[in-house]
């Protein structure tokens, strides 16, 4: 069935800090998209920030309708397309104070197969959630900032940085690692999967399986986490993944070998096969025609091959920064949107499906970003300025693609029309006042 979704915001909260909805964005505040998931039954969850930040007005400044401030939202979604709650948290988690979520930077949302939401973040933060958003179940922070504030391992409980679900319901995750590239930072640099179940109580072992930086810098005991293992010990310093990633394709990039590339989020084509995608460095002057690699990796660390197709200028995702990929794992199909098309990909590898922007038909496919595949392998789609999702069937045959998203597409338009008359927007900002709204 396609829906159309609306991005909430609380009722509650707009009162609170009395925000201008018809200001403009170059005014201090903002809403920003972040990540959108299915649940086995139907439900939908979308992550997102509301912001306000005006020059002049310091931190502890006690009048909510002038005070700047930071939330993160999270809304769940009915199949039947009704906002049933709303969770918020202040951007920057516990060190706020206020939040039990351990917050950080890419962050993205899960529903484990046990239906608890699972909220991670750089660098290897996991906090899970109630399915109705109404608490926090566990959290697992590791409370690793470097270089900004010193970092004792005893004090931290990582798990990682994104995970997502195969059919089966093993997790494929991402780990993150100090030194990659020789920053001081802790960045994305390990892929893994765990094989037992997160909860509250337990957290599994990751086994990592692939690698972008092959020679981490700097490493030391510290590094080592017991609860990511290559080969059976933990991974760290020399113990990894090897050959990386980028040592895999080396040859592909003559300027830049690699160096400074980074990891988009993987996704399972299968319970054993993985698209892991990895990007070049990105410059200030414009990045297109820069290499990057939708590569396929299976379950044993072996790059068996990689998503066909695309030109590395006319297809660059560098435009707009559209990394995300996303997998109908139970059908083994991939899709990849940015500013040049939608493309769709089979489990060996081979483009199926190319939905140009050109086209007038998919031209408004341009002002859409990827989320994911719902667990039923539906494409969730946003509008990132009318904040809305578009929730796609997704068709047997990618060969049905094209007509599918151009259903989908007038639908949206009529959805959007009468949803506009229920909800009554200020400049395509939408306010919820029914569901419940859960401080977590």
């Amino acid at each position: 069935m396609i829906q159309t979704l609306p991005l909430a915001l609380p009722g509650t909260l707009v009162d609170h800090h009395q925000l201008d909805l018809t200001a403009l964005y170059s005014k201090g505040w903002g809403v920003h998209f972040f990540d959108v998931t299915g649940a086995p039954n139907g439900e939908v969850y979308a992550l997102y920030a509301v912001y306000r930040h005006t020059r002049g007005v310091t931190d502890d400044e006690p009048d909510p309708e002038k005070a700047n401030f930071g939330y993160r939202v999270i809304t769940r979604y009915s199949a039947d397309a009704e906002v049933l709650g709303t969770a918020l948290f202040r951007i920057g988690g516990a060190e706020e104070g206020d939040s039990a979520v351990a917050d950080g930077d890419g962050i993205g949302l899960c529903v484990l197969p046990d239906g608890t939401l699972a909220i991670s973040a750089k660098p290897n933060n996991t906090t899970l959630v109630a399915p109705d958003l109404s608490r926090v179940l566990a959290v697992y922070d590791s409370k690793d900032g470097r270089p900004f504030e010193p970092f004792t391992p005893a004090e931290g409980d990582p798990f990682a940085s994104s995970i997502s679900v195969t059919p089966s319901g093993r997790l494929l995750c991402s780990v993150a690692e100090y030194g990659v590239w020789k920053y001081g930072n802790v960045l994305t640099n390990l892929i893994g999967v765990a094989d037992g179940a997160l909860t509250a109580d337990t957290k599994p072992v990751i086994d990592t399986v692939a690698s972008l930086d092959p020679e981490p810098a700097r490493h030391s005991d510290i590094d080592l986490r017991a609860h990511a293992t290559y080969q059976g010990a933990p991974v760290g310093m020399a113990n990894r993944p090897r050959p990386a990633l980028t040592e895999l394709v080396a040859g592909e990039d003559r300027l830049s070998s690699w160096n400074s590339s980074h990891l988009g989020r993987p996704v399972p084509l299968s319970d054993s096969l993985f698209v892991v995608p990895f990007y070049a460095r990105t410059f200030r002057g414009g990045s297109r025609g820069q290499p990057f690699v939708f590569a396929l990796v299976n379950d044993q660390g072996e790059m068996t091959g990689r998503l066909h197709g695309l030109h590395e200028w006319r297809d660059s995702p560098f435009t707009g920064f559209c990394f995300n990929l996303a997998a109908d794992a139970r059908r083994g199909h991939a899709f990849h949107l940015n500013r040049y098309g939608l493309y769709a990909w089979n489990r060996e590898g081979v483009l199926r499906a190319k939905l140009d922007t050109g086209n007038k038909s998919f031209k408004p496919l341009i002002h859409f970003t990827l989320g994911a595949c719902a667990p039923n392998g539906d494409l969730l789609l946003v509008h990132t300025k009318q904040h809305l999702i578009l929730r796609i069937p997704a068709p047997e045959d990618l060969t049905d693609l094209a007509a599918a998203v151009e259903d989908a597409l007038r639908a949206y338009t009529r959805q959007r029309t009468a949803l506009k008359k229920e909800w009554g927007p200020v400049n395509w900002h939408w306010t919820q006042t029914s569901a419940p709204v859960h401080r977590i």
